[in-house]
């Protein structure tokens, strides 16, 4: 073994000595480093908190909106546009039930115009509730009941959601827990159009949901400002890619659902990549950003197009692509004029102000605000600050944000006043945006920020305060008012007629109350139900020998199979197929008539005879089946237990079922004169169709013995009994 070693000289030797080596001292952090690494410590905490309370907090804002929209579904009792059934129930019907269910399948469907996708959710809500239902064992009003009411409850969870991801989106331009952020959230749940059609299945509604929920996902880094930008690595973490491919997953299914959706994301897009009238520069618009942002945007797209090809393959039993046909014939073959013409300044005159109503003048503000070709750091939006955290959203970002959209909002609105036929709910995808641009400015001109006076420098924080109450008040006022008056008292009669039919229906077939369940294959859904399912002057076929109720209404005035629920109730309406045979413009096409046309126009010529009115009448519904004047001479068509129809045509039928004249007279068809009036529904204060004006009534042809109503008349006051809604 070797010697120990001595660290020291020995004594005595001509070596100098040397000191020894002292011990490793233990580092001792001073008392700023511990406060410091304490500091550090508890931000990192806070900061989780924040995010755990952040995440809590959204759930709960989550739940509220969808409890609020849910009671605006049970208030909403009138109708709107026949769309939201036609175009969404109503091939969802069949498709659950089957091409016996009576479902009213248009001419869209039946030449391929629409994506499958938003039909194929509601069929699965009707399929599920009818397992659910059956399970449970509830038959008759009641399983009826919740049958009707449950796609508005569908749709009311989508614009909760609405709500909620123009909340997200104004907390990522403004800051989470600023002003600004909170303004755009009540400006969305105090809007009278969002109440108004939050629960109708318009697939506007979920397009509009999906835009901005897309938005609230887009990686708005993209636009920020040279000073502030971050590497490129993060746009493309995990979670960057993941918030990317969501929105681009999102954008495209809402642009499969309705084409015109692409024009917000090509102006988005366009000016994200070109960077036109932004302000500062970005290192994330290299080559390969924009060639990585190019093959995740082909490979989003490409999954939504495959899924809704897919879809569409087993809708309609054949390779489609309804956007194609879509524009071919509602663009091409101008036959989207055929359903109205409106000028080139509706959206501006009438459209944005019946979107945003009293949010307007804060929309418009926003809009040139963010489009002035000013320095971000000097545009009325104030920096904006989370208040939570205190961290501060870069302005160059929220600027550059800002103008984006408003790009995205005019290049819509030019591009749709170009055609002809135009409808407020066309531009319903634009509220979200609408409603964030004007955010700061309602919050700017509704409250003010007042700093408190604090102990100490580190104690100070600021308190929000409202002004301009009485304008506040007022505008939720006129608000309520809108909203109400529209949701229950416009043109109610639609609803509630099929409801009084319904009951009438439970009271005299009860024993035909079964809804057949569909039979859906794992292929070729109903090839033909969209071709040959019925012909074009009859809407409903069931089971059973009686035509229940004869609609003499302009076409699509109510509801179909999604309210009148039973495949028994046979029912009979008017039909406006557009003249798809003939050329645009063409002489042929100007003097198309379709059944409705030419069962009012008779009505509306100015001195026109009752014989002259009753034409339709005595020709196409219930035509001779002998040469006229021949004795014995009789009249063909189904007479029904009850017509439905607007007070207007009371004389008309009157007259015709009482004539004995053998051209022009309907005696001999045996129905009971003066018509007794079954239920009468009061249908609003105005009407923008002069045809659909007055009262909605049913009147009991009395050509079954027990057809009568033990109450002699339904009237107005009686819809809202609560035994009415089952």
């Amino acid at each position: 073994m070797a010697p120990p070693t001595s660290n020291t000289a020995p004594v005595g030797s001509g070596e100098s000595a040397r000191p020894a080596a002292k011990p490793s001292a233990v580092h001792m952090p001073s008392k700023e480093q511990l406060e410091a690494n304490y500091k550090i410590a508890a931000t990192a905490a806070a900061g989780t908190l924040h995010r755990e309370v952040a995440d809590a907090q959204s759930t709960d804002i989550l739940w509220a909106l969808v409890a609020l929209r849910w009671i605006g579904a049970f208030t909403v009792r009138t109708f709107f546009q026949p769309d939201e059934y036609f175009q969404a129930l109503e091939p969802a019907w069949q498709l659950a039930h089957g091409p016996a269910s009576g479902a009213w399948i248009t001419w869209e469907w039946k030449h391929r115009l629409r994506a499958s996708l938003h039909p194929v959710l509601f069929a699965g809500v009707y399929a599920g509730l009818e397992y659910v239902l059956g399970l449970i064992h509830l038959v008759g009003p009641l399983r009826a009941y919740v049958v009707v009411v449950a796609p508005g409850l569908v749709q009311a969870v989508f614009t909760a959601t609405t709500d909620f991801y123009v909340w997200r989106l104004a907390s990522q331009l403004y800051g989470r827990g600023h002003n600004a952020a909170w303004a755009a959230f009540w400006l969305s749940v105090a809007s009278p159009w969002q109440f108004y059609c939050g629960a109708r299945t318009f697939s506007n509604g979920l397009e509009t949901t999906l835009t901005a929920a897309a938005l609230s996902f887009w990686p708005w880094q993209l636009l920020a400002g040279a000073v502030s930008d971050k590497p490129v690595s993060e746009l493309f973490t995990n979670g960057g890619i993941r918030r990317l491919r969501l929105s681009l997953v999102l954008a495209a299914t809402a642009v499969v659902l309705r084409p015109t959706n692409v024009l917000i994301w090509l102006a988005l897009i366009t000016v994200t990549v070109t960077r036109l009238t932004l302000d500062g520069g970005s290192t994330f618009l290299g080559a390969g950003v924009v060639g990585r942002l190019l093959l995740e945007a082909i490979g989003s797209g490409s999954l939504v197009l495959g899924v809704s090809a897919l879809s569409d393959r087993l809708f309609y039993g054949a390779w489609t692509f309804p956007a194609f046909t879509f524009l071919d014939i509602n663009l091409t073959q101008d036959v989207a004029i055929f359903y109205g013409s409106n000028p080139w300044h509706y959206y501006l005159s009438q459209g944005l102000p019946l979107l945003t109503t009293t949010a307007l003048p804060f929309a418009l503000y926003g809009l040139y605000d963010s489009l002035v070709a000013v320095p971000a750091t000097k545009s009325t939006s104030a920096k904006a600050v989370n208040a939570a955290d205190g961290a501060s959203v870069d302005p160059t970002r929220r600027a550059n944000a800002r103008k984006a959209l408003s790009f995205a909002v005019v290049a819509t609105v030019s591009s749709l006043s170009l055609v002809a036929h135009k409808e407020v709910r066309f531009i319903y995808p634009l509220l979200p945006v609408l409603l964030v641009l004007a955010a700061p400015h309602a919050a700017a001109f509704y409250s003010t920020v007042v700093a408190t006076t604090p102990k100490t420098a580190a104690e100070a924080t600021t308190t929000t305060t409202l002004r301009h109450k009485r304008v506040l008040w007022g505008a939720l006022a006129v608000n309520g008012l809108l909203a109400g008056y529209l949701s229950l008292l416009h043109r109610p009669a639609p609803l509630s007629v099929l409801t009084f039919l319904r009951t009438e229906y439970e009271r005299i077939h009860h024993d035909w109350l079964e809804i057949p369940p569909g039979e859906l294959p794992s292929y070729d859904v109903y090839p033909d139900s969209f071709v040959s399912a019925a012909s074009a002057s009859t809407a409903s076929e069931g089971d059973g020998d009686e035509l229940f109720a004869l609609f003499l209404t302009p076409c699509h005035s109510t509801p179909w199979r999604s309210h009148l629920v039973y495949p028994g109730l046979r029912a009979r309406a008017l039909t406006c197929e557009p003249p798809l045979d003939t050329a645009p413009k063409s002489a042929e096409r100007a003097v198309y008539l379709d059944e409705a046309d030419r069962f009012y126009a008779p009505i509306k010529v100015e001195g026109a005879s009752l014989e002259e009115q009753s034409q339709f009448l005595s020709t196409e519904l219930w035509p001779l089946t002998k040469e006229a004047g021949r004795k014995g001479a009789a009249r063909s068509g189904e007479i029904p237990r009850y017509i439905v129809g607007f007070e207007g045509i009371e004389g008309l039928l009157n007259h015709f079922f009482a004539s004995e004249d053998p051209l022009t007279g309907g005696a001999g068809l045996g129905v009971r004169t003066p018509l007794h009036r079954a239920w009468v529904g009061w249908n609003g204060f105005f009407n923008e169709d002069a045809r659909r004006s007055g009262s909605l009534i049913v009147w009991d042809t009395g050509v079954y013995s027990n057809a009568s109503h033990p109450d002699s008349e339904r009237t107005y006051d009686e819809m809202f009994r609560p035994q009415k809604l089952i």
